[in-house]
């Protein structure tokens, strides 16, 4: 959180109450599988670091590697059919599930450029996809209610220009259950792992490391706790170390220096629980902006798609 004397201010609470095919010729008794044979691919899941607001105007080598990676996305799966996010800047009591079927965008910010206030997002919501989603989280024993008025806060359309500009996907979000801590938020995701094989996208929107004191104090050049700490998530992302991940704050190094509070960090809890065990991860950008925000963002492939 941002505190309201800062030079830019972010306000977080809620406006609102509430396969390949292998030769088989010598081998007879070995059917090679057809198309309606396999299994139906699975969406891969997204983490992705939104960083400052200004990342909508000033996209560095993150902007463009997400744009590189969505239009591979939907050559993949030309059947996408929405987006379900999770960002920090939604924090509210218990589970809620954005359900409006045309949310606005929220500039929930203050004291930045005056061209960022007059972009917008115009993706839809969808009222259907949202049902599907408290279906599920009620499904896991989750209790969870929709929100009709929740509009797009910049967690959520500042990484969906990059990725989607079009905004031709309909997009759902989840809110961060204030007090919830990582494996709690991977319970959410794992809830949701179904809707992958639905084609549907699930995103979880924060930060690799994210010390406003530091981003607003100038911090300068990129600061070495920033890449020790982000490549060890890294190394534990990759080597499926779910325990380790969930257990970061003691074991990271200068975990508590990256998070002094740990909601930018929880969204790739909800990536990884909807993602699932085995998942590959595929990094997109390792890129250091303002010195201490690390934009790290990464795709978790099925291990049948990520060879």
């Amino acid at each position: 959180m941002i505190s309201p004397d800062s030079p830019a201010t972010l306000h977080s609470p809620s406006p609102v109450a509430s396969p390949r095919a292998g030769a088989a010729a010598a081998l007879p008794s070995i059917r090679v599988g057809s198309a309606a044979d396999a299994p139906p691919a699975e969406v891969p899941t997204l983490f992705v670091s939104h960083g400052s607001p200004m990342f909508a105007l000033e996209p560095g080598e993150t902007g463009p590697a997400l744009r590189a990676w969505a239009d591979d996305l939907r050559a993949r799966f030309p059947a996408l059919r929405g987006i379900v996010v999770m960002s920090p800047h939604w924090m509210a009591r218990g589970v809620q599930v954005m359900a409006g079927p045309r949310p606005a965008t929220w500039h929930d910010f203050g004291g930045f450029p005056e061209p960022l206030y007059a972009l917008h997002y115009p993706a839809a919501g969808s009222p259907g996809l949202a049902a599907e989603v408290l279906a599920l989280l009620q499904d896991a024993g989750i209790a969870a209610q929709g929100d009709a008025q929740r509009p797009f806060d910049h967690g959520a359309w500042v990484p969906l220009m990059h990725l989607f500009p079009q905004a031709d996907l309909p997009v759902v979000q989840v809110a961060l259950p204030a007090g919830a801590g990582p494996r709690e938020v991977h319970a959410l995701g794992a809830a949701l792992r179904g809707l992958r094989a639905q084609n549907v996208l699930v995103v979880g929107s924060g930060s690799m490391t994210h010390n406003l004191s530091e981003f607003f104090g100038g911090a300068g050049g990129a600061q070495p706790y920033v890449a020790e700490f982000a490549r060890w998530i890294e190394a534990a992302v990759q080597r499926g170390d779910t325990e380790a991940l969930l257990d970061y704050r003691r074991r990271a190094p200068h975990a508590v220096r990256a998070h002094p509070g740990d909601d930018h960090f929880l969204p790739l809890f909800f990536a990884l629980g909807a993602a699932g065990a085995g998942a590959a991860a595929h990094y997109l950008s390792r890129e250091v902006m303002h010195g201490s925000l690390a934009m790290d963002s990464f795709a978790l492939e099925p291990v049948s798609d990520a060879a």
